[in-house]
C-alpha cells in the first residue's frame, strides 16, 4: 500500500468513526439534553403549583364576597333584580308594573342583556331605586329612564310612572 491509499483509507475510516459516534453517542446526548430542559421547565410549574392554588383561592373568597355585597345569588340575574326591586318597591310604596323578559344580544362573544321594566309611584322613590340598581348592586347601568305623568279616569288623580331600560353584560 501506498501512502496516499494509507490517508484515504485513514479519513474515511476518521469519517466513518466520526458518523458512528454521532449517531449512537451524540445525539442520544442532544436528545436527553432537550428532555431535561423540558422537565427541568415542568418541575418549576409544579413548584409554583402550591402558591397558585393558594392564589386562587383567594380569588375564589373575593368573588364569592363580591356575590353577597352585590345581592348576586345561586339564581339567575334576572331573578335577583327582580328580588331587589321589589324589596325596595315594597319598603318605599312603589309599585312593579311590568317586568318585561330580557332582551339578548350576542357581540363579539360577549352577551348583552337588556332588561325593561315599568315602575310606578313617588319620583324621590324611583330616583333612589335607579340609584340602588346601578351603584349598589352592580346589575348594570341604566341606558334610559323614561318619567310620563298619567291620570287616573276613575279617581281623577295623577300618578307618576317610569319606564327604565337597564343594560348588563354576562
Amino acid at each position: 500500500m501506498t501512502q496516499k491509499t494509507k490517508n484515504i483509507i485513514l479519513v474515511v475510516g476518521f469519517l466513518l468513526t466520526v458518523l458512528i459516534a454521532y449517531k449512537y453517542a451524540i445525539a442520544n446526548t442532544l436528545q436527553l439534553k432537550n428532555e431535561y430542559k423540558t422537565l427541568k421547565q415542568e418541575a418549576v410549574v409544579f413548584n409554583n403549583m402550591p402558591q397558585q392554588l393558594s392564589s386562587l383561592k383567594q380569588r375564589e373568597k373575593y368573588f364569592d364576597s363580591l356575590l353577597t355585597k352585590y345581592q348576586l345569588g345561586e339564581s339567575s340575574m334576572q331573578n335577583s333584580m327582580l328580588k331587589s326591586i321589589n324589596t325596595f318597591a315594597d319598603a318605599n310604596k312603589l309599585k312593579v308594573i311590568d317586568f318585561i323578559e330580557p332582551h339578548k344580544m350576542r357581540k363579539n362573544d360577549l352577551t348583552v342583556n337588556t332588561y325593561q321594566f315599568t315602575l310606578e309611584g313617588d319620583y324621590n322613590a324611583i330616583i333612589t331605586l335607579i340609584h340602588q340598581l346601578e351603584q349598589k348592586t352592580r346589575f348594570g347601568e341604566v341606558i334610559n329612564l323614561n318619567f310620563k305623568k298619567q291620570k287616573n279616569y276613575k279617581t281623577g288623580q295623577f300618578y307618576l310612572q317610569a319606564s327604565v331600560l337597564l343594560k348588563s353584560f354576562g
